[in-house]
């Protein structure tokens, strides 16, 4: 995790494993479209599979989304902190979402691979990040919006969210997260253009 702040104010970025988790169901069901906001295709490509059959009995397709939009919604509200327990083999949580139930059950050992993975992954562009000193723009664009406006920040803390989606790009979620494409820090130019009115507005 990364962690700017000053006076009154902090900006934090940092990946999420349910949220990982939950990414890699949401492909490999093939759910395209599903979740506010409506992200981009987790990279690495998941390799998508039919879920029909599994969820035939439980109110198709259709249910499978409802449910996972829900189980979305709770993990994105919830962070940092885990919304619903992940407990294999029967994922006793998820009873009200049978459909997911059944794609958690025959999934979760492969989304846990993948998720680890991923942290891994992301792990070692943090320590490049410091390294190199890339973070401090997040500072640089508080600094740049008191000056503008002359006056001390309000008070305010923005979560950032980092995953690894191949489109490069960030979505604002009131009143205080956004979801980074990880790689988006890298691109100092767009980074700005997403996060720099978000800082405008809060700070």
């Amino acid at each position: 995790m990364h962690d700017t702040g000053g006076q009154g104010w902090r900006i934090t970025m940092d990946t999420s494993s349910p949220l990982l988790i939950a990414l890699y169901l949401r492909d490999v069901a093939g759910l395209d479209g599903a979740g506010t906001p409506t992200l981009s295709h987790a990279t690495p490509k998941v390799r998508h599979s039919d879920h029909s059959h599994l969820t035939a009995e439980v109110g198709g397709i259709g249910a499978l989304k409802t449910e996972w939009e829900a189980w979305w919604q709770q993990l994105l509200k919830a962070y940092p902190e885990p919304a619903t327990e992940l407990s294999p083999p029967d994922f006793a949580a998820f009873s009200n979402s049978p459909a997911l139930q059944r794609v958690l059950q025959a999934h979760y050992g492969s989304a846990l691979d993948w998720a680890r993975e991923r942290v891994e992954e992301y792990q070692e562009i943090e320590a490049e990040r410091e390294a190199s000193g890339a973070t401090l723009m997040l500072g640089d664009l508080v600094e740049d919006r008191l000056l503008e406006v002359g006056r001390g920040p309000r008070d305010f803390q923005l979560s950032i969210i980092e995953l690894p989606l191949n489109e490069p790009r960030a979505w604002y979620l009131e009143p205080d997260k956004m979801i980074m494409s990880q790689r988006l820090l890298s691109q100092p130019e767009i980074f700005r253009s997403y996060v720099q009115p978000v800082v405008e507005m809060l700070a």
